[in-house]
């Protein structure tokens, strides 16, 4: 049987462990569109993980570097990913997301009637209730934020 391998990439940013399953999300915080796609972007759906996951997705971002707030919403819907930069051909650094305790201004709470959905100057803000799996609870009504990845900002 052939293997099929992604190819290598010059510059830019490899983003791997993914949740599986959460790719398109993930492409979906990098703001990828048919409209927004200036270099080559390589998915990989579902393939098997040496890391203690079964599965893993992966991303990899030709020409793109990502940026600290970019990474933190990464890690809302992947908390065991790991961001790995390219600079010709070779690993320039690398590192897991982390996720903080307190989330602020990543994502908006489900609730129409929390104070941060009512047209107030105050920004979101989430208590990290459990890592795994990851429960969020708004420090403002208590609601916990189900379905991460439709409520981020």
């Amino acid at each position: 049987m052939k293997e099929i391998r992604v190819a290598p990439i010059r510059n830019g940013t490899v983003i791997d462990h993914i949740t599986a399953g959460q790719a398109l999300n993930v492409l979906k915080i990098l703001g990828v569109n048919e409209h927004s796609i200036d270099s080559t972007i390589s998915v990989v759906i579902k393939v098997p993980s040496q890391k203690g996951m079964k599965w893993k997705d992966v991303v990899k971002l030709e020409d793109r570097e990502l940026d600290p707030e970019t990474v933190d919403k990464i890690a809302l819907i992947a908390p065991n990913a790991t961001i790995v930069i390219i600079r010709d051909y070779y690993v320039a650094e690398k590192y897991k997301v982390k996720l903080a305790d307190k989330i602020v201004g990543l994502a908006r709470c489900s609730n129409p009637h929390c104070i941060t959905n009512m047209g107030e100057p105050v920004a979101p803000e989430f208590n990290v209730v459990s890592r795994d799996p990851l429960k969020l609870r708004c420090a403002y009504c208590d609601r916990k934020l189900t379905n991460i990845s439709d409520n981020l900002l």
